[in-house]
């Protein structure tokens, strides 16, 4: 345990209090622990502004932050503190005594009269139905005249009610979630951060590590000030946690800025998109005629029942109840289910005798005696008051959701994997679905696109769009893919598009690579940029 001025600074009681505390209960509080290498560099922020006496610490968590501040105060600093698990405010208590004001309240509905020189903050991270968002979206509205999105997580909540507190000259250094810089209720969160001015530098860490134990979640650090020495805003990306060095120079050098690289002027920070293409390479820029996914295809969620348990069916449960094979709907109900790039009926029937879930509960108007019982059961069990059945008439109806052509993994870690349901059976959310645009006008086949969906190209290009999570997850959502961007393939001379839709029919699970990489070859050399081209060529 290392000492300094008589304060814990290393994380020996946040190890302690996660060893004596159970998951569940830290879950419920949404308490993930800051490294003390991390509270270094944010407290040495704060610190650089000369005139820090009073510093908000709106999470308090065991005051990691106010233990590294008091390790190295050279003169009085007032600090304090908002908590609301009272577990954890004892604790805090006993750690800190009375050299903190430590309220048992709820930052979010508290304190808004009240400015700083310092605030810093590892807020809880909520999404919008783990909070009574509703309410605090309220809060926020009244007092910082800004319209959210209800999706809104409560992380992003903190940081615009911290920045709205900050004295002239006042600083805010906050660790959270990047998921707000590339989500679409990010957007709102954004256009208000780059009005406030404040925004100076944002670190985003490489999305292979985990900052905070128990979280699978991608981290960066937002770094604010209420002064006018710069309207520059960086965004830096780093690739390891022995990088933190870099982050101690950009504290250092404010405000000046050592390098060039990803540094925009606040008015030049567009909030409608992504900013994942401010501060990570690009793939698309390598390549001419690209047109958004939506030109050739709509992407849209699969089924959700809002009860799997109930409503998927294998051939086990079907007998057992009785339910007569006109009322289950052939579905695949589980990504793992699915193995290649091809679904054939085949693939079905083996997933059918090995037991698998591969139907749903499908029945409307209907007096077949063991259906109403099925129904009758469900209503015993209150699977008709869940949130997204109580919303349907009747409740146990499904969504309306033709079997669609292909499918698309909504995680992955090792690049998107689009499958051809040649079943033509329906899915759940475990894929998303896609369906081809019919244009009489066009000559790019299903086979085509396919083809080119099953490339490293398209990969690269859809991945500028994608939302990252921790150790390397990624998630697209169907507006990801939509919005994403594509070769458009029309351009391609008749001959090419032959070539590609013959080398996909001979597309095999034993040599599907050798096929995909020549497919490949013939995009790159009609769509690749000409400087792209001798990079690739001459090297």
């Amino acid at each position: 345990m290392k000492y300094i001025n008589g304060h814990i600074i290393d994380n020996s009681p946040e190890t302690t209090y996660t060893k004596q505390v159970s998951l569940e209960h830290r879950k419920k509080f949404a308490q993930f622990f800051t490294p003390v290498s991390i509270a270094e560099l944010l407290t040495k922020w704060l610190s650089g502004n000369e005139n820090l006496q009073t510093v908000l610490e709106p999470a308090f968590g065991l005051g990691i932050f106010t233990r590294t501040l008091l390790s190295k105060k050279k003169n009085e600093i007032e600090i304090k503190g908002f908590e609301v698990d009272s577990v954890i405010f004892e604790q805090a208590k006993n750690e800190l005594g009375n050299k903190v004001n430590l309220l048992l309240e709820d930052y979010m509905y508290n304190d808004w009269d009240n400015k700083y020189d310092g605030i810093v903050c590892n807020p809880p991270y909520f999404k919008f139905h783990d909070y009574d968002n509703k309410n605090m979206l309220k809060e926020i509205e009244k007092h910082l005249k800004c319209k959210l999105n209800g999706f809104t997580n409560l992380y992003t909540l903190f940081l615009l009610k911290s920045i709205y507190q900050l004295k002239p000259n006042g600083r805010c250094a906050y660790i959270i979630p990047s998921e707000f810089l590339n989500s679409d209720y990010g957007k709102l969160v954004k256009q208000h951060l780059l009005k406030t001015g404040t925004l100076r530098h944002i670190v985003v860490f490489n999305f292979e590590e985990n900052i905070f134990d128990d979280a699978l979640t991608t981290a960066c650090i937002v770094l604010c000030a209420n002064d006018h020495k710069t309207n520059k805003v960086q965004l830096t990306n780093i690739q390891s946690i022995n990088e933190l060095n870099k982050i101690d120079e950009l504290i250092e050098n404010y405000p000046e800025i050592s390098n060039n690289s990803n540094i925009y002027s606040l008015s030049k920070l567009d909030p409608e998109i992504k900013w994942k293409t401010y501060y990570q390479p690009q793939n698309g820029h390598k390549f001419k005629n690209l047109v958004p996914f939506s030109t050739y295809a709509k992407v849209v969620r699969g089924i959700a029942t809002g009860a799997n348990d109930y409503f998927t069916f294998n051939l086990a449960k079907a007998e057992a109840n009785k339910i007569n094979g006109k009322y289950l709907l052939p579905c695949i109900c589980h990504c793992a289910d699915v193995k290649g790039n091809k679904f054939t009926d085949s693939d079905f029937e083996k997933l059918k005798q090995q037991g698998k879930n591969v139907y749903l509960f499908n029945a409307v108007d209907t007096k077949d005696e063991n259906v109403l019982n099925y129904i009758k059961k469900g209503e015993a069990n209150n699977i008709n008051k869940r949130f997204l059945t109580a919303s349907r008439t009747p409740w146990y109806s499904l969504e309306k959701r033709s079997p669609a052509p292909i499918w698309v993994s909504v995680f992955n870690r090792t690049g998107l994997r689009f499958v051809r349901n040649e079943a033509n059976i329906s899915n759940l959310t475990t894929f998303h679905c896609i369906y081809p645009q019919t244009n009489m006008f066009s000559d790019v086949s299903i086979e085509l696109l396919f083809a080119y969906l099953l490339t490293d190209t398209a990969q690269q290009i859809f991945n500028d769009n994608s939302r990252e999570y921790g150790n390397g997850l990624q998630k697209f959502e169907p507006n990801d893919l939509n919005k994403g961007m594509m070769l458009d393939l029309e351009t391609l001379p008749k001959n090419i598009k032959i070539k590609i839709e013959e080398l996909y029919e001979k597309y095999s699970t034993e040599q599907r690579r050798y096929f995909v990489d020549e497919i490949d070859n013939l995009l790159i050399k009609n769509f690749i940029q000409i400087d792209e081209y001798f990079k690739k060529y001459n090297n």
